[in-house]
């Protein structure tokens, strides 16, 4: 493997799951080393969101950002301005292990943007997110890059497939290549699930998929686009602790 990355860049990682993206994004940060070779002239910056935030600490969310700032030696009021732009001012007295999926991911990002990075690495940005943020993150993005910082992103939705100059490595037969301008996978068609609960219960299952950043439209169940097969089982494990006796399937009409 040979990855060139200068300042500025904004590169994708690309590949089919378990081919090692997370583990090359890992490595790229700094929290795994290699076997052989080196990762060298790292930035001594690095701003590192996983794809899911470990929330289980003993904090809430405005104690654990300040708590991160001190140790980056950021000034508090730094803080502010991220929980603002990623949409959690809400969320900044609740305790990491209450947290949805989509608001975990949030603090996650917020603590990797706080030290404002010279490398920043993004695994999954874009899951579990609302729109209002997923609509953010690619000018954050963008403005990390234009002021010379290096972002590292696996997207498997393609949300920064837009994003003008952005390089893509694809990774596959445990090995790491440039793909050429235009080239790449497509992203992944939206299905539209609908769930079954009994009405007493909808608003609440309503609430919590939206904090995790799907689109539910209430009738007599809610229809609940996700992104491909990857999503499903959390709507399901939903359904089966939340509300009783429901059902998942697809829409009438829709192959499942």
């Amino acid at each position: 493997m040979d990855m060139t990355l200068g300042a500025g860049d904004v590169v994708e990682i690309v590949g089919p799951n378990g081919t090692g993206k997370s583990t090359l994004l890992r490595l790229l940060a700094g929290l795994l080393r290699p076997v052989r070779g080196a990762v060298e002239d790292r930035p001594p910056v690095v701003g590192y969101a996983p794809e899911r935030f470990p929330a289980a600490q003993p904090f809430t969310v405005a104690g654990y950002l300040r708590h991160m700032a001190a140790i980056r030696k950021v000034a508090p009021g730094d803080v502010g301005e991220w929980t603002d732009r990623l949409g959690m001012d809400q969320l900044l007295g609740q305790r990491l292990p209450d947290l949805s999926k989509g608001s975990a991911h949030k603090v996650g990002l917020a603590q990797a943007l706080l030290c404002r990075p010279g490398l920043l690495v993004l695994d999954e940005p874009f899951a579990g997110l609302d729109a209002a943020t997923r609509a953010e993150l690619p000018v954050v993005i963008a403005e990390v890059s234009a002021r010379g910082g290096t972002v590292v992103v696996s997207d498997h939705q393609g949300d920064l497939r837009g994003l003008p100059g952005m390089r893509r490595y694809e990774v596959a037969d445990r090995s790491v290549r440039e793909a050429a301008a235009g080239t790449g996978p497509e992203p992944e068609r939206l299905a539209v699930l609908e769930v079954d609960v009994p009405a007493s219960e909808a608003a609440r299952l309503a609430r919590r998929l939206r904090a995790d950043g799907y689109t539910v439209r209430t009738g007599l169940a809610p229809s609940v686009p996700v992104s491909g097969e990857r999503d499903a089982p959390d709507v399901r494990d939903l359904g089966a602790s939340d509300v009783g006796d429901s059902r998942v399937g697809p829409r009438s009409g829709e192959a499942s």
